[in-house]
């Protein structure tokens, strides 16, 4: 796909996605046809966003990294995302309904880099990406279904439109994650008061760090810059996505790492 056809998708996208149309399937000409022009095409997205007041890219969400995510959208890999200043809150959140398409929520753990994970040629793994944590913080991911028919975009323009995501939740950092085992925690969500469901960190691609992992290979393999100090990611749901109504109340609780919340207005 040439530049002037990536920059058009990226501007279709762009159009669809802030006056909150479904969104439906791109010109024939603009459709990325593999994942690398699906991540071309978010870049160029990504950009146009930043300068239509969604702040500085912040960080990065990975979707599908566990068995129950991958079965709940009926795709076999993981695919990545990245994540607006202005759409990232601590703690606690609270969002209105009126500003998404459908909303849903996934609980997740992430991480806090303090080192760059450069593009390189030698495979990132578990153990070569873990002296670039310097935390890992409970997350509530923000997904908005903003699409007219998903299954039938395509993975690449999934991909282009930054997987889902709408923005998150993140909870107090934990420095001496060293003393956890990330592979053993298990995230709870509660939604007004109710629990509905749970899982264990081990379900994300067998250790969260092998998503870590994942992406800093997958950025490589795409010609994409390598992660930053300073950057955060999302490393995968270990909850099937809860669609979420106005008026909502959310709470995730994970061993070791605490509880966030998440509030919809009506």
């Amino acid at each position: 796909m040439n530049p002037s056809n990536i920059h058009s998708a990226a501007r279709e996208l762009l159009s669809q996605r802030l006056s909150l149309e479904p969104i439906s399937a791109l010109p024939a000409d603009l459709q990325p046809q593999s994942i690398s022009e699906g991540y071309a095409i978010q870049a160029a997205l990504n950009s146009q966003l930043t300068r239509a007041g969604l702040g500085d890219l912040v960080g990065h969400k990975i979707g599908c990294t566990t068995p129950v995510m991958q079965a709940f959208v009926n795709i076999k890999h993981p695919c990545a995302g990245q994540i607006f200043s202005h759409t990232v809150m601590h703690g606690h959140g609270s969002v209105p309904r009126n500003g998404f398409v459908k909303i849903g929520m996934e609980c997740e753990i992430a991480v806090q880099l303090v080192a760059d994970l450069p593009a390189q040629k030698a495979l990132y793994s578990q153990d070569t990406v873990s002296h670039a944590v310097g935390a890992v913080m409970a997350a509530i991911e923000l997904v908005d279904e903003r699409y007219d028919n998903y299954s039938k975009l395509g993975i690449p323009t999934l991909i282009a439109d930054d997987f889902f995501n709408a923005g998150c939740v993140l909870g107090e950092p934990v420095a001496n994650w060293r003393e956890l085992d990330l592979a053993a925690l298990v995230g709870v969500t509660t939604i007004n008061g109710i629990e509905a469901g749970r899982g264990q960190g081990a379900l994300v691609m067998g250790h969260p760090l092998n998503a870590l992992a994942w992406l800093a290979n997958s950025r490589a393999e795409h010609g994409l810059p390598g992660l930053k100090a300073g950057e955060f990611v999302l490393l995968g749901s270990v909850v099937e996505t809860k669609w979420l109504n106005a008026g909502d109340r959310v709470k995730i609780d994970i061993t070791g790492l605490g509880s966030i919340s998440l509030d919809i207005e009506a």
